[in-house]
């Protein structure tokens, strides 16, 4: 295949620097290659490819540089990305950080999915999901290659293209884990801990050696791969590999085998409270279990230590940092925001001020629809009810598309029957406690069915996943129409559908981004965390999946979201929200020695504790203290990010040649 036209990067220093190391790392992995084919007999690289970067942050300077491999031993086939040596150019990127990146070893057996992406500008990428439903971080193809790349694993792996989704290539199993994860999250209830026996009996010791990290050279890749198939030879079914699967399907049930599957990817192999360890939190580079057991061990805090002092202690100056909050926007002030044809004239102004302040509830018909983008705040009095019009008919003709589904259709419908199936369980049971949802017959309750099911139609990729109906359950309860609560959800989703994506990626890159922000803004409770195996911060999934709507008291949520849509300071806001419920707690935390199991367990009790304007008032005091550091921090495109419309990035006649 003739490799597309290699982009112009002269000033990137990484680039150059691989492009000057390439050959003589070339010549190395041969050399390696040939005198270990000797010890280990059929070892084959059947894949190559230089200059496939990792983008750690927006900064250029830290990009890191390496060749890919894919090696074929035996019947099983393993993937490595070995980071260029040498590279003094790039400053910023020590050694010490190449090392945390790199990939050794992992078998294709453990992939669940590849993602392929081909924006209009830039490079080619991809997305490796694992079978415990973490990711590597992006893999940047400058030279291109991406599809010899699938095209080699097609080779050797079963691999098929996602009938939900184009983008997405199957790697062994065909199973949602997402929508396994949501279903035993069962989101709209109160979640427990301890309330099984741990699971930490069913994870094989194998499946942690599997993997163990290898300090050599590329030659020591052989040594890795050999022992990984000694191991499956020897090893009969393994119920840790179906459940590692489902790591958070079992989130409620969390306990010491979360700790020991899934904290263990995202911490640093010796313990050194070295600041960038979450820099590879997605590349699950593997570990020592054992010796990171024993220094962990020795590095624990004395049950009789003190609580650190915290490096930002927001209540002495919430009145420099973070504003005292106001009263809620009114009628008669928010009048004063619109011309005589009803168009807002100074937007910023009207979003800071609900920032500060929230909506009356009232008016929160009125403005939720330009905080969530179905009205442009520019638009007259006129447009919006010709908008409002159109949409209306618009909805009715989606809504009309399962209402005519016979039976009989219907039972030869699974994916239909599926998506019903979950909305009729979770509408029962979302908000029945307050009165706009109580009863039995609610219209309300039949109209948040209604409208999840049109949805379902109207995104059909995306589908319906629980959570969704305790994101539109407010809504509605605010519009009372069906047709306006229906096209604000559609809003909200184009936010938040990341969330509920099959790769969870969203979610991925939403719990590093609080890991990165709390090792910059609380370093005692990062190293805390570090030392207790929290880092994969699974205790702020809740939180982040449906926006803290189970904290808070309903109409306090109402307030958040309000507050949260107006992107002020930052669209990311609910990030730094996570952070300040953390430093709110931390002599909690740390003072208790929490391990990872009662964290869990008193995270999900601080429901209708937490005090809202005290939280939001930290949360932007440390979004103006973290400044573009913050920002930094926090990958491109976490959501609430508007997705970036790539077009259809697998045009049907190159998939076609690919599988």
């Amino acid at each position: 295949m003739h490799e597309p036209e290699l982009q112009d990067l002269a000033d990137d220093a990484d680039y150059a620097a691989s492009q000057q190391h390439g050959s003589a790392s070339m010549m190395r992995s041969d050399s390696g290659r040939h005198s270990s084919s000797s010890e280990h007999e059929g070892a084959e690289v059947v894949y190559v490819k230089d200059n496939v970067t990792i983008h750690p942050s927006m900064l250029a300077s830290e990009r890191i540089s390496g060749r890919l491999r894919l090696i074929k031993q035996g019947s099983s086939l393993f993937m490595t990305w070995i980071p260029y040596k040498g590279q003094n150019t790039n400053a910023r990127v020590s050694e010490k950080d190449r090392i945390l990146y790199t990939i050794r070893g992992v078998p294709l057996t453990e992939v669940r999915s590849i993602r392929r992406h081909t924006p209009a500008l830039g490079w080619q990428y991809i997305i490796i999901v694992l079978a415990t439903g973490l990711a590597f971080p992006p893999l940047y193809f400058y030279n291109g290659g991406v599809k010899e790349f699938l095209a080699t694993i097609k080779q050797h792996v079963f691999i098929v293209r996602s009938a939900e989704d184009a983008n997405v290539f199957l790697v062994n199993d065909f199973q949602n884990p997402l929508q396994k994860t949501l279903s035993s999250l069962e989101i709209p209830r109160a979640l427990s801990v301890g309330s099984e026996p741990s699971t930490s009996s069913l994870v094989g010791e194998t499946s942690l050696d599997e993997m163990q990290e290898r300090k050599s050279e590329d030659v020591q890749n052989d040594y890795t791969i050999s022992q990984y198939n000694e191991r499956q030879k020897q090893k009969n079914h393994d119920p840790a590999r179906d459940i590692s699967i489902q790591v958070l399907e079992k989130f409620s049930l969390v306990t010491k085998f979360a700790r020991e599957t899934t904290s263990q990817l995202f911490r640093d192999g010796h313990s050194n409270g070295y600041g960038g360890i979450q820099r590879r939190s997605n590349s699950l580079s593997s570990i020592d279990y054992s010796s990171q057991k024993a220094s962990d061990d020795s590095n624990k805090v004395s049950d009789k230590s003190p609580v650190p002092e915290d490096p930002l202690e927001f209540d002495k100056n919430s009145l420099v940092w973070g504003k005292p909050r106001q009263p809620p926007l009114e009628f008669d002030e928010w009048r004063t925001f619109l011309d005589s044809e009803g168009r807002i004239t100074d937007s910023e102004a009207l979003r800071k001020r609900i920032f500060y302040g929230g909506v009356e509830h009232k008016l929160r018909k009125e403005v939720w629809p330009f905080l969530l983008g179905y009205h442009a705040y520019d638009s007259t009095y006129a447009e919006r009810e010709y908008l409002k019009a159109m949409k209306k008919a618009e909805f009715e003709t989606v809504k009309k598309q399962w209402q005519s589904i016979s039976p009989e259709q219907a039972r030869r419908f699974t994916k239909f029957r599926e998506r019903k199936g979950l909305i009729d369980k979770d509408v029962v049971r979302t908000d029945r406690s307050i009165s706009f949802y109580d009863g039995d017959d609610n219209p309300n309750v039949n109209l948040l069915h209604d409208i999840l099911l049109t949805y379902s139609f109207y995104n059909f990729d995306l589908g319906y996943c629980q959570g969704m109906s305790d994101l539109l359950s407010p809504i509605l309860f605010v519009m009372g129409d069906e047709s306006e609560s229906f096209w604000c959800f559609v809003k909200l989703m184009e936010r938040l559908g990341p969330n509920f994506n099959r790769d969870q990626n969203g979610m991925h890159s939403q719990l590093f981004a609080i890991t990165k922000l709390v090792e910059m803004l609380d370093s005692p409770l990062h190293n805390y965390f570090t030392q207790r195996d929290c880092l994969n911060y699974f205790f702020c999934f809740r939180w982040v999946l449906i926006q803290f709507k189970r904290e808070f008291e309903f109409n306090k949520t109402l307030r958040l979201w309000e507050v949260l849509w107006t992107h002020y300071p930052s669209e990311h806001l609910h990030l730094y929200v996570c952070v300040a419920i953390l430093k709110r707690y931390r002599s909690k935390i740390i003072g208790e020695q929490m391990d990872f199991d009662t964290l869990l367990k008193f995270i999900n009790e601080l429901s209708g504790q937490i005090n809202l304007d005290a939280v939001v008032r930290d949360a932007e005091a440390l979004c103006i203290c973290a400044g573009e550091n913050g920002d930094a921090c926090i990958p491109p495109g976490t959501p609430p990010s508007l997705p970036v419309d790539d077009g259809l990035l697998y045009p049907q006649q190159e998939l076609d040649e690919v599988l």
